[in-house]
């Protein structure tokens, strides 16, 4: 059986994403700071539950102990991520953003992507068919939010969709660096979730599905991509 982690999978996509790999047969583990919404998570699904903060190496070193010992990691979905919000659940533009703001964002998204790929590599090392599925964003394609009159261009936020980019540097590198496993980017689409305020323009289950077929790469499927519904991205 194929046993995976998906942090932040408490709820939204990464909950969904949970939902539709357990059907398709994955042993899965939510990954949550919240231990009691976590645990809830875990027993609606039929998941196991580990307690994991992106941000915090003891909480990250903890998880790879509990899963090591239940019996290893195929594939890892670093879903968990954050947005910088002010006032009113207003994005925060290049006229208010501050570097503390960004460190923030960064801290989860690109350095909590990081953390938990390094802690978990040796054990995905140890899999048949390992591998990494970076939850991104199409706000972190530098040639769609170029595009004048599309939804990317007209998005005002800066740390987000920079901190988006960062995940799909550090997804190329790491490709290159382990081509036995599987690592690719995908961007979920514009989906209702807490991070915009349920704004999103597409259901949970639309937005799970990118992340869902990747996750399920077979051992010759690409890496080093970055892919929506529709195929592959410019980055």
């Amino acid at each position: 059986m194929t046993t995976t982690l998906i942090t932040g999978a408490n709820k939204g996509i990464g909950y969904e994403t949970a939902r539709q790999l357990l059907a398709a047969g994955h042993e899965v583990w939510i990954g949550s700071r919240d231990a009691q919404k976590g645990r809830e998570a875990a027993e609606q699904l039929g998941a196991r539950l580990v307690v994991l903060d992106v941000t915090d190496d003891e909480s990250v070193a903890a998880a790879v102990k509990t899963i090591e010992a239940a019996g290893g990691l195929d594939v890892l979905v670093n879903n968990a991520g954050i947005e910088a919000r002010g006032p009113g659940n207003d994005v925060i533009g290049p006229a208010e953003v501050t570097a503390e703001q960004m460190r923030t964002v960064f801290e989860t998204n690109v350095f909590g992507t990081v953390r938990v790929t390094h802690a978990f590599l040796p054990l995905l090392e140890r899999s048949a068919a390992p591998v990494i599925v970076n939850v991104s964003s199409g706000l972190a394609s530098l040639s769609r939010v170029s595009e004048p009159g599309t939804l990317t261009y007209g998005y005002p936020g800066v740390a987000y969709p920079a901190s988006k980019t960062a995940v799909n540097m550090v997804t190329v590198q790491f490709a290159k660096a382990f081509p036995r496993m599987r690592i690719n980017a995908v961007e979920p689409g514009f989906t209702k979730t807490d991070l915009n305020g349920n704004t999103g323009t597409q259901t949970v289950e639309q937005g799970a599905a990118i992340i869902v077929r990747m996750a399920r790469s077979a051992a010759d499927g690409p890496t080093g991509g970055f892919f929506s519904a529709d195929g592959e991205i410019g980055w």
